[in-house]
């Protein structure tokens, strides 16, 4: 049985089977925390588990689904030159957004890890949580940490901010396109810009700016506070 599964076409079937899923799961339920992220992992995870199969090997066999992650990245971009003009009258505030969102990130999970008695090694590995996650974990590798705690973490923070993000927002009352993107990309990285898109062509544009240059901002700032 093992031999019967433990090929690429299957493993591809796998991931593709497990988020819709997923997806199915939702729309059937309308429960808003039940994301497709949260069943389609565990059931991935699962049936590797059952069958004896390498996490590695999995990986390998999606490599031509990681490969479609960097042209979805870039056409980000498409909506944000349709958007230029717009985006360019905004900078300013975007850009104070990301400074300000970069260091309350960071400043946060010091103060509270320190105050719930963390680990400085916990601490370090949570300080990314707001980037996308190949940033986070080249900068808690670099920091000393552990990169599997700050991916962990990284998908977290998408989460809630994918599920929570609108609504808090909603009951707040921010309804401006500029604001609600700049918060969803300087919190919640890809699954918050996901949100965006849905929300708006304008909101997707800006979170996915401040995706990148939050993982700059943050790139730079975690140095400063743990010197």
């Amino acid at each position: 049985m093992h031999n019967l599964v433990s090929n690429t076409p299957v493993m591809l079937a796998l991931t593709f089977g497990a988020y819709l899923l997923g997806v199915w799961a939702k729309r059937k339920s309308g429960i808003a925390l039940l994301h497709p992220l949260f069943i389609c992992i565990p059931a991935i995870i699962a049936v590797l588990l059952i069958f004896d199969i390498p996490c590695d090997f999995y990986m390998e066999s999606n490599q031509i689904v990681s490969f479609t992650l960097a042209p979805c990245v870039v056409a980000l971009g498409l909506k944000l030159y349709d958007h230029r003009r717009i985006v360019m009258d905004n900078l300013p505030a975007i850009g104070s957004a990301v400074v300000v969102g970069s260091v309350v990130s960071i400043a946060s999970v010091i103060l509270l890890g320190k105050v719930c008695g963390l680990s400085e090694m916990m601490i370090l590995s949570l300080q990314p949580k707001s980037v996308t996650t190949p940033i986070a974990m080249d900068i808690v590798t670099n920091l000393g940490g552990n990169a599997s705690l700050a991916a962990v973490t990284v998908v977290l923070s998408g989460f809630v901010g994918n599920v929570i993000g609108p609504s808090f927002m909603n009951l707040i009352g921010i309804k401006d396109p500029i604001a609600r993107g700049s918060a969803l990309g300087c919190s919640s990285h890809g699954l918050g810009t996901a949100k965006a898109i849905e929300e708006g062509a304008l909101e997707g544009a800006v979170s996915g700016l401040c995706i990148a240059l939050m993982g700059v901002a943050t790139a730079i700032a975690v140095p400063f506070f743990n010197m």
